[in-house]
C-alpha cells in the first residue's frame, strides 16, 4: 500500500458518519437512500461521503438496472489493519510493564497496610 492509500484510508475513517456507512455496508449491499435513512443529512450529503469512501477504495458503486447499489471493499481496511498490526508489539510492552507496576504498587500496599510486628 502506498502512503497515499493508507492517507486515503484514515482520513475517510476519521468522520464518525463514514464508518457507520462502512458498518452498515459490513451488512452486505445497501443503496444511497437506504444508507442515508438512519442520518439527520440530505442524500447530496451522504454522496459526499461515499465520494470519499470510493476514493479511498473502500466502497464500490455498482449499477443494477435502475439501483446503484453500494457494497465494501476490504483490501483497504486489511492494509490499514496491517499496518497498526506492526504497532502492537510495542502496545502489548507497554501495558506488560503497566501491568508489573500496578502488581508491584498493590504489592507495596498491601505490605503497608500490614506491618509484620
Amino acid at each position: 500500500m502506498t502512503p497515499h492509500h493508507l492517507d486515503a484510508t484514515f482520513a475517510a475513517l476519521a468522520d464518525p458518519t463514514r464508518r457507520a456507512i462502512l458498518a452498515r455496508l459490513a451488512t452486505g449491499e445497501a443503496t444511497v437512500g437506504e444508507l442515508a435513512h438512519p442520518f439527520a443529512m440530505s442524500q447530496p450529503a451522504i454522496s459526499k461521503h461515499l465520494k470519499v469512501l470510493e476514493h479511498a477504495g473502500l466502497i464500490h458503486r455498482g449499477r443494477d438496472a435502475q439501483r446503484r447499489p453500494c457494497r465494501i471493499e476490504a483490501g483497504p481496511l486489511k492494509e490499514a489493519n496491517a499496518w497498526i498490526e506492526r504497532y502492537r508489539s510495542i502496545w502489548e510492552g507497554n501495558y506488560e510493564r503497566l501491568d508489573a507496576l500496578l502488581e508491584e504498587l498493590k504489592t507495596a500496599a498491601g505490605d503497608a497496610a500490614n506491618p509484620k510486628e
